[in-house]
């Protein structure tokens, strides 16, 4: 069989443990166990001059091949244009898109960087797996570089409508670079169709059904991969997490009270304003609840040195300040809000114990929260999943509560109705809902994508 060769931003060493790692690092360690084969990417590292060749630890079958970046290239390639620039675009935010010709030539740069350094370690039967939106011209830098092998490339946010996609000056040129793979991968068919319209209507490409399209003088095939999780390791480490000391401690405190829960990374594509404000709203029209209803929000600090992070986070401590001020009494606070992140173990058993489980971005690839607090219930107690229709999830857990975020009212309702809902109609959602999680888990989603990228015919599909 073929080596794998796992390109990636960052790479999870072998000193990564699972829960530092996480679930996706896990699967893509155990397809190179599998394999045999190389996970190559940037270190995490800042030095004063970019890495002239790469860190090499074995643990065979596996070679870990990383790059530290020079603090120019970190600030313009993954701050800059990665996450100043393709982020919020590529989330439908172009109020913060910053479009910075310098952001721009550093992410090219990094990106031909890490190719040439790449080049060198691969066998002409390697198949290669590129992830996300820091690398999407690696692939047309590998065929620059007489590169031949088979190359597949999974996007795991969103991919914008057209539209959107032409607001961004290097539109064309980052087209051009994913039809230089062989396989390109999309969490959602909105996602896929918007590609599709983008190549066909604008760059005058030809879709030869199949899932196969024709652009820039190449063949591809694009199509959708909805990426999961864990699902058998999720249920146990649940099923134990309500014996941790942190969960004990929550579930004393609250008592008879009850509790929702959001868990996300701190940023502006996760609706996390809209969902306190929601909340409030939710206090106001149900005043039954105040006194017996909490939100948890748990948002670990991310990307803290970009500014739009840094408004963000000032922005969600006033508004939790405010509403906790209004609502809160000497026993009772409306909102928890945690700015710090938490070991799996621990989080799983937070799901099962709140009786809501609130994921609602503005716009999300897939948002595995969402499948991980599904994941995570007592299939005797289930929780509710109240679910934005702008996440990837929402495409296949349609038995949630769905959700515009953007409507206040309708969420307001939405918990007021999951905190109202029959046992027995909790359970039918939920049973419906595992089942789709279930038949995305994680190893099928990395099984199928292999499959299809292994299947491309020698030398690829063909030149246009």
């Amino acid at each position: 069989m073929s080596r794998l060769v796992v390109v990636s931003n960052r790479v999870a060493v072998p000193d990564d443990g699972p829960a530092r790692a996480g679930g996706l690092a896990v699967a893509l360690r155990e397809a190179l166990q599998e394999n045999g084969g190389i996970w190559f990417g940037w270190s995490g590292k800042t030095a004063v001059r970019p890495a002239e060749e790469p860190a090499v630890t074995e643990a065979p079958p596996v070679t870990y091949a990383t790059l530290d970046l020079s603090r120019c290239d970190h600030q313009e390639y993954y701050n800059g244009f990665a996450n100043r620039t393709l982020w919020p675009l590529f989330h439908y935010r172009l109020d913060l898109a910053d479009f910075n010709r310098q952001d721009y030539t550093g992410y090219l740069r990094v990106n031909t960087h890490f190719a040439e350094k790449l080049q060198p370690l691969l066998r002409a039967t390697d198949d290669i797996w590129v992830h996300d939106y820091h690398l999407i011209p690696f692939a047309s830098e590998l065929r620059r570089l007489g590169v031949a092998n088979r190359i597949g490339f999974f996007l795991h946010t969103p991919f914008p409508a057209m539209e959107v996609f032409l607001a961004l000056p290097s539109h064309e040129r980052l087209a051009r670079s994913l039809c230089a793979y062989d396989v390109v991968g999309f969490q959602t068919m909105n996602d896929l169709r918007a590609f599709q319209d983008y190549i066909v209507h604008e760059q005058g490409g030809e879709f030869l059904g199949d899932n196969m399209l024709r652009a820039f003088g190449r063949t591809l095939r694009a199509e959708v991969y909805p990426i999961g999780i864990e699902v058998e390791a999720m249920q146990r480490t649940a099923a134990h997490a309500m014996q941790e000391p942190a969960v004990r401690r929550l579930i004393k405190h609250m008592g008879e009270r009850r509790l929702m829960i959001g868990v996300d990374r701190l940023d502006y594509s996760k609706g996390i304003p809209e969902r306190f404000r929601s909340f409030e709203r939710f206090l106001e029209k149900f005043p039954s609840h105040q006194g017996s209803v909490s939100l948890m929000q748990i948002a670990p600090v991310s990307r803290g040195e970009v500014p739009e992070y840094k408004a963000i986070r000032s922005e969600l401590e006033h508004l939790a300040g405010h509403i906790n001020g209004v609502y809160g009494e000497l026993d009772w606070m409306p909102i928890r809000y945690l700015n710090k992140g938490f070991p799996r173990e621990t989080l799983t058993g937070f799901y099962r114990a709140c009786r809501v489980g609130v994921v609602t971005p503005l716009r999300d690839g897939m948002n595995l929260v969402a499948k991980e607090y599904v994941a995570s219930q007592n299939p005797h107690e289930p929780g509710v999943l109240v679910l934005s229709r702008f996440a990837g999830a929402a495409r296949e857990l349609d038995a949630a509560v769905l959700v515009n975020p953007f409507d206040h009212e309708n969420v307001a309702d939405a918990l007021n109705r999951a905190l109202a809902m029959s046992l027995e109609e909790r359970t039918e959602r939920w049973e419906a809902m595992m089942q789709k999680v279930h038949d995305s888990s994680l190893d099928k989603w990395r099984e199928r994508f292999l499959s299809v990228l292994r299947a491309v015919p020698e030398g690829g599909y063909g030149a246009a």
